[in-house]
Formats: C-alpha cells, structure tokens, sequence
C-alpha cells in the first residue's frame, strides 16, 4: 500500500470552557488511504465529528500535523484550503444542509460554480448526477418539497459534483427512515466501488457495517482501528474527470452572477426587512435631491430677486465723494461715457440719469413728481418689468421723443378714477407734453424714488435738450455683467473713465456689499443643506449595516455551507457586498423618484411661481452615495461574514 491520502500525526483540538480547556481530540494519529470506505464510531461526544471536521479542512487542530496527499494543510492559506475543499473533497451532512432558496439542481452546481466550470458544462453534470440517483424529476424541485431521503441524495450529488475524491458523510442516514438509509447507503457503497474515498462517521454500528474499516474513538482517542471481513469491495481506479473550464473573466462573471443572484433571493424571501432597510436610504437620498434642488431653486428665485433690484449694478457720480461741495460744479460726465462704457465686455447694460422734480398735469388732476431722464436701457438696468403698453427705443433717445412711461402710483393719481387707459394720453410735465406710451410696474428697492412717490421717465435727450437745457448728466448707472466679479469690473470702469478725462474727476458707488451679503449667506445655506444630507445619508448607512449584520446572523448556516462547498472568503464578502449595494441603489432609485415627485408637488402648490431646480449632478451623486453609503457601509457585515468559522456557522440552525 502506498503512502496515504489523509495522515494526521499527533492531533489535538482544545476549546476554551469558561477558566478551563476542554480538550476534544488527544493525541490522534490516523492514516486513510485512497479508495478505502472508512467508518469512524463512538458515541455522542466522543470527538468523531471534530475528527471529520478537522479531515475535512473546517476546522483547525491545536496542535499536531495533518497532510492531504502529502501536503500540510496549517501552511496553505485560506483560498488554498478552500480549493482542496471544492477539488478534492464532498461533504453529505446529516442535516442536508441544502441552501432552501434554490432548487435541487441549483444546490448541486453551486461547488462547480465556484470551481470555474462552464455553465454548460456543470448543468450537464448536475443532471447526469441528479438523473443517476433517481431525482431526473424533481431536479427543479427545492429542498422543502423533497422528502429527506430525496434532500440526502441532492447533498450526494452536490458532494461529487466536482468529482468528490473523498466523501465526508456525518451521520449520513440519522435523520432518514430505515428504507431511505438503506438507499443512501448503497449509494455510497457503489461511490467506494468506484474509487472514491468515504469516511463515514455515525453512532450506529449497522451503519459502520457497511464499511471495509472501522475506527472507534473514545473520549477523544483512538481505541480501536479494525477491518471489517465481512466487506470485500473492489475498488476501481477511474480516470479523472474531464472538466470544462471556462476562461477567467467567465469565471469571475460566474461567481458574481451567482452572488447577484442570492442576493436577489434574500431580498425578495425578506421582503419586509429589505425595504426597512431601504427606507433609510430612501429618505436619505429624496432629502439630498430635494433639498440641493430646493437650494438651486432657493438660489435662483434670489439671484432673480437680486437682477430685479439692481443689486449687481454701478453707480458713477461727478465729484470726489457724497459729500464733494464742489461736485455741483463738475460737468465731466456726459452721455458719450455711458455710450462708451456700453461697448465693454464687462458690461451688460448701460443708462444715464438726469432728474429733476416738476408739477405734472393731467385734465384738472396735478401732482409734484419725480422726472428721471433715462436711456432705453434703463429698464434693463433695474430689471423693471412693463405692466402696459411700451418702452422708449433708441430713436426716442436719437430724436428726443416727447415720450413718457409712468408708474403704477401715477397711473393712479391721474387715470384710476374715471377708468380710462393711460396709453396715449397728454401728461404736462412742467411746461413740455409728453405722450404716455407705458406703464411700468412699482418695484420696492428701486434706488430712485420712494414707493410712494410719482415717479416717472422720458428719454435723457429730451430732459437735456427739452427740459433742462444742460448737456452733462447727473449719473450714469452700469449693470455689470453677471460672469463678472464686481471688484473687477468698478477697477475696469475707473481706469476707463480716467483715460477719458484725464483725471479722476468721479466716483463710485456699488451694490456690492449687498451682493456679497446674500451669497455669503447662500453659501451658508448651502453649507447647511450638506451638513443635513450628510447626517440623513449617515443614519441611513448605519441602518443598513445594522440590518445586514443581522442578516448574517440569521444565514449564517448558509455561509457555512457555502464555505464547505469550496466558497472563497472573496465569494462570501462579494455576495453581502452586493446585497448592500443593491439595497442601497433600489432605494435611491426609490429616494430619487420621491425627490421628483416633491418637486412636482410643490410646484403645484406654489401654483407655479416657485419651482425646484434639480440637476443631473445632483442626481448622479445620489446614485454615487448610494453606492458609496452599500460598499462601506457592507463591508463591515461582508467581511463578519466571510470571516465566520465553517464548524460554527453549519452548527447553526
């Protein structure tokens, strides 16, 4: 006989027992040889399923040697061992241990999945091996609708599913009747026959019979180790099995496809406890997509606000400052600066200002009012929207149209009462007719005029030329362009304005304060609405993980069996992986549809004059998060997973 299979020389397993240590196994030294049938007996916490545990590759000795065809297991790394386990190795337990979410055949490809085999190939394989052990018609079947000796005989074929050299059955017919222990029996009789290794290991001697060897332990040592003469088996030497490996990166889609597929599984059997989980996320995501879009929306709405009051524009006045006694005299500032400045691209609209007070008259109606000689950009500088009628163009400028629009506060004074419109009505302001060809809309923050005053505006030429016989202007009054910062643009517009003059004979006066108020507190703002995301996406992370360790807690049987099968940690920690990930993008698919559908509700009831802006930034990053908040929120659960102890996890029920 040659050297054997299995040698173990000098084990022993010790376990920690409160201050104590209990040992299990002392002292074992134990040679199998390929192609024997070898039962080990003794009763019930004698060691023989820590022995089995231990051949197995489940478990580790404390101390001693163990050798599969001459190589020592402690000096193998764990994908190394679980390679022996998948290639070399099948395990028959006395509880099946067969996973309940797939069918029979699924249960039994599940080794070859792992192994790399064509997917072909494998359910070639798992219908022969099904077919051969008289389950051609329940293949489809799973698990609780098989009686045992049907589940036994699936756990069979799983266990030479990748050629199962050696056979490890524990305690292979203790939960079968007689008949269907008899059948799982001869099963294994016929598998020793051709070749296999078996080593059974049972309390029941009329099982032990069935083998060529039997090994009593005792209290945890060897006591016994006879042949048995009444059997006599022939055993043949087969050739090893082709297999047909798919390439690598088959492989890899294999096993991930086979994780994906579990996890789908988990979640759908736990289908309440899949969405808890996902209704953190869910509000999490919905409240960073809303309130980003509710910022924008916020944002726009106050940029929009800040256009409308001129927040963003420039004023320039004759003079060294506001309280210049000398600037009365200063008549530099013409209207060809203002022409001028309007060409710079820094520029996004441009007026000059002329005032003056008159009484105005309309039929028997009179009123002081404030007159401001303006250009026909004015309105586009203080963002002042028309109510009636029109606006004044360039030509009114060019040939000093005797045109005015008026505000609301005029239009009341003098038309409100007999109901008349006021287009195209004579107003006297002073001693010049003008023609009213609009109504502008009353505005609180214009920077000219209180909201109660009369205010009213006509083309600058005709104030110059018409009313007030000057030709230099009080003001002039730029919007800047709204890609450029104001500080830039006021040093822009003094060196422009001293090449014009050839002094610094004006100064300026700006809004910027103003604007830098409101987006330092838009940035606050913003500041504020990450923090709340962050803290929502945070809470919904943590529920995440809390529920899948949960979920390992409960299926850790599953992920013992999945390692005795030959599963990797790298399998186990992708399938949880997964499922994290999983959960978390359903449920920012699900948070991103509820963002949208608050958007549309609030639009509506702010009946459409506030909308939420969303972005596909925003979106994305939501998509970003949620996968982020799975991977390392399920990394913890995956690696508590992939790291559990095969023995406890398969002690589980």
């Amino acid at each position: 006989m040659g050297a054997p299979l299995l040698q173990l020389r000098g084990i022993r397993r010790e376990f920690p027992a409160g201050d104590e240590v209990l040992t299990v196994l002392k002292d074992v030294d134990l040679d199998i040889h390929e192609g024997e049938m070898v039962a080990i007996v003794g009763a019930s916490g004698s060691g023989k399923s820590t022995l089995m545990n231990i051949l197995g590759c489940l478990d580790r000795p404390t101390y001693g040697t163990y050798k599969v065809a001459g190589r020592e297991v402690a000096s193998m790394t764990p994908d190394e061992q679980a390679e022996l386990r998948r290639e070399h190795f099948g395990f028959i337990f006395q509880r099946y241990h067969l996973l309940t979410d797939l069918s029979a055949i699924g249960n039994v490809e599940m080794p070859a999945v792992y192994a790399g085999v064509t997917r072909s190939s494998r359910h070639e394989r798992a219908q022969a091996l099904l077919g051969r052990l008289g389950l051609k018609e329940r293949m489809h079947h799973k698990p609780g609708q098989l009686s045992g000796g049907q589940q036994q005989r699936v756990s069979i074929a799983r266990a030479l599913m990748n050629g199962g050299k050696v056979i490890l059955a524990d305690e292979p017919t203790g939960a079968l009747d007689s008949h269907s222990g008899e059948e799982v029996m001869k099963i294994l009789s016929e598998l020793s026959e051709e070749g296999h290794t078996i080593i059974l290991v049972t309390h029941d001697m009329n099982v032990a019979e069935h083998a060529e060897r039997i090994i009593e332990i005792r209290d945890g040592c060897i006591v016994a180790d006879r042949g048995n003469a009444k059997v006599q088996m022939t055993h043949a030497h087969p050739e090893p099995e082709k297999k047909s490996l798919a390439a690598s990166w088959q492989v890899q889609r294999d096993r991930f496809l086979e994780s994906l597929r579990m996890a789908l599984l988990s979640m759908a059997a736990h289908r309440l406890r899949t969405f808890l989980t996902m209704l953190g996320i869910i509000i999490g995501i919905a409240s960073v997509v809303s309130v980003v879009a509710l910022g924008k929306g916020s944002q726009q709405q106050v940029l929009n606000n800040i256009g409308s009051l001129g927040t963003n524009t420039i004023d320039i006045y004759p003079g060294r400052s506001w309280g210049d006694m000398r600037a009365g005299r200063v008549q530099t500032l013409r209207a060809t600066d203002a022409i001028a400045l309007a060409e710079q691209s820094y520029v996004h609209s441009v007026t000059p200002n002329v005032s003056t007070s008159v009484t105005a008259l309309y039929g028997s109606a009179s009123a002081s009012a404030q007159i401001q000689g303006v250009g026909h950009q004015y309105f586009q500088v203080l963002g002042t929207k028309l109510l009636e009628g029109s606006l004044f163009d360039a030509d009114a400028i060019r040939y000093m149209a005797q045109s005015v629009v008026i505000d609301e506060n005029t239009r009341a004074q003098f038309f409100d009462h007999s109901g008349e419109s006021p287009i195209g009505k004579i107003i006297m302001l002073g001693s010049v007719p003008c023609r009213v060809i609009g109504v502008a809309k009353r505005q609180s923050g214009w920077s000219r005029g209180g909201s109660n005053s009369l205010n009213m505006w006509v083309p600058y030429s005709t104030m110059l030329g018409r009313m007030l016989g000057q030709n230099y202007l009080s003001s002039i009054t730029v919007r800047v362009a709204d890609d450029t910062p104001m500080a830039a643009a006021q040093a822009a517009i003094t060196r422009f304005l001293i090449l014009r003059h050839g002094r610094e004979d004006f100064f300026i006066s700006s809004s910027a304060e103003i604007r830098e108020s409101i987006e330092a507190t838009t940035r606050t703002m913003t500041l504020l609405i990450g923090s709340i995301a962050a803290i929502a996406l945070l809470v919904g992370g943590i529920g995440v993980m809390n529920i899948m360790l949960v979920s390992v807690t409960e299926r850790t049987r599953e992920i013992g069996v999945r390692v005795a099968v030959g599963g990797r940690q790298s399998d186990i920690l992708q399938q949880f992986l997964i499922e994290a990930v999983l959960v978390c993008l359903i449920g920012g698919v699900l948070g991103v549809l509820l963002a949208l559908g608050l958007g549309v509700l609030s639009q509506f009831v702010a009946g459409g004059s506030f909308a939420m802006v969303f972005s596909n930034f925003s979106i994305v990053a939501a998509f970003l998060c949620a996968t982020l908040i799975g991977v390392i929120f399920g990394f913890l659960p995956a690696r508590s997973a992939a790291s559990l102890d095969p023995v406890e996890a398969l002690a589980r029920e």
